[in-house]
């Protein structure tokens, strides 16, 4: 399928409806807040004269939505479109720290990068090939997930099962630096620590309290020092909490923590290590649950192929496109863990993710939005 003369894009176009969704504000713990947005591109793909299939949400977390180019046989490999329509701002977000706005360049609003901006241009490409008629080498999917920011434990059965029938995935997680796309990320493992001592007065009768956060303290230190720059190997104690009083020595104490790895094979040791923590106290008992939320891929052959196709695209287009390895994990590390090619960081350019200043760059809707159709229609 040839490339039309005619810019199937207008940035003042998508940059209004990117707003249209944004202000649909959809924080992945409020259910109902998300199947609004769910609503909103359920309509918008109807609309466009594509297939939608809702899928109920459970344990908490809003409904999944698929969408499906009009051609295509049921078990017939395609491209696979991902995206998620949670965020992690709050409702209210809107009518306080983070009202949308126009500067320049610079669009802001909650999630507008993170990631309803690639989200919607995505759909935007499917729509103008229903628009135009005709079909793509490969049947497109694009599915809309609710609770990837919390780490996708509804949604992974349902990306894994459409990986499955994918011969490509295209991930519209935000561009990196310079508008790069994502070809390797870091795996992700969190874990929750729990510390039992006993809780003694402090001054009366201190010998005979065993001290949770003591025991919490000499933990965090050994997890902290598990980080290996050389190996790619971090790890971090995110949250923590204990205790009830400055004169009661603390029974309770616990801490989150996040891992990241890069691969499998590096991974496993560290997270073994991680679930075999032994307290220092005897007398103190603790607890570690969790493990692998989502495994690290390398850049393979297949990756690097698509990479190159995808450059090439660019070049076309007029931008040249560089990809990196980052450290953040995606619903794109499920799909290549599978062995299917996956290109992520397709998104739209910005900065400033999950704070208030998060922004989209508007020149890089058209140039983004393109390169997504131009995938659409080459890949094969």
């Amino acid at each position: 399928m040839s490339q039309s003369n005619t810019p199937p894009f207008v940035a003042d176009d998508l940059l209004r409806e990117i707003r249209a969704w944004v202000e649909i504000e959809s924080p992945t713990d409020d259910a109902a807040a998300v199947n609004r947005a769910m609503d909103r591109a359920a309509a918008d793909a109807t609309a466009a004269g594509a297939g939608t299939q809702r899928i109920p949400g459970r344990d908490g977390a809003g409904d999944h939505l698929l969408v499906s180019s009009p051609w295509g046989a049921e078990d017939e490999p395609g491209i696979l479109v991902l995206s998620h329509l949670d965020t992690v701002h709050a409702v209210g977000s809107l009518a306080g720290p983070m009202p949308f706005r126009v500067e320049g360049d610079v669009a802001y609003g909650p999630g507008i990068v993170d990631m309803k901006g690639g989200a919607l241009i995505a759909l935007a490409a499917l729509r103008h090939l229903i628009a135009r008629g005709g079909r793509t080498p490969l049947p497109i999917r694009h599915l809309f997930v609710s609770d990837e920011e919390t780490g996708s434990h509804t949604s992974q059965e349902h990306i894994e099962r459409e990986a499955k029938r994918a011969r490509f995935v295209l991930v519209t997680e935000p561009a990196r630096e310079g508008g790069r796309i994502v070809t390797a990320r870091k795996g992700t493992a969190r874990f929750d620590l729990r510390i039992k001592g006993r809780a003694a007065h402090s001054g009366a009768r201190h010998e005979d309290g065993r001290s949770a956060t003591k025991e919490l303290a000499r933990q965090i230190l050994d997890l902290e020092a598990m980080t290996d720059y050389g190996t790619g190997v971090t790890v971090n104690v995110g949250r923590i909490g204990g205790g009830t009083r400055a004169n009661v020595v603390a029974e309770e104490a616990w801490a989150e923590i996040d891992m990241r790895v890069p691969n499998q094979e590096i991974g496993t040791p560290a997270i073994a290590r991680v679930l075999a923590v032994k307290p220092y106290d005897p007398d103190v008992s603790l607890e570690m649950t969790g493990g692998l939320n989502r495994p690290g891929y390398e850049k393979s052959d297949a990756i690097a192929q698509l990479f190159e196709h995808a450059r090439g695209l660019a070049g076309e287009i007029g931008f040249e496109l560089h990809d990196l390895k980052t450290g953040g994990g995606s619903d794109g590390n499920f799909t290549a863990a599978l062995g299917v090619p996956t290109l992520d960081g397709l998104g739209v350019d910005g900065k400033a993710a999950h704070t208030h200043e998060e922004q989209l760059y508007v020149s890089s809707l058209v140039p983004r939005a393109t390169l997504l159709l131009r995938l659409m229609e080459t890949l094969s």
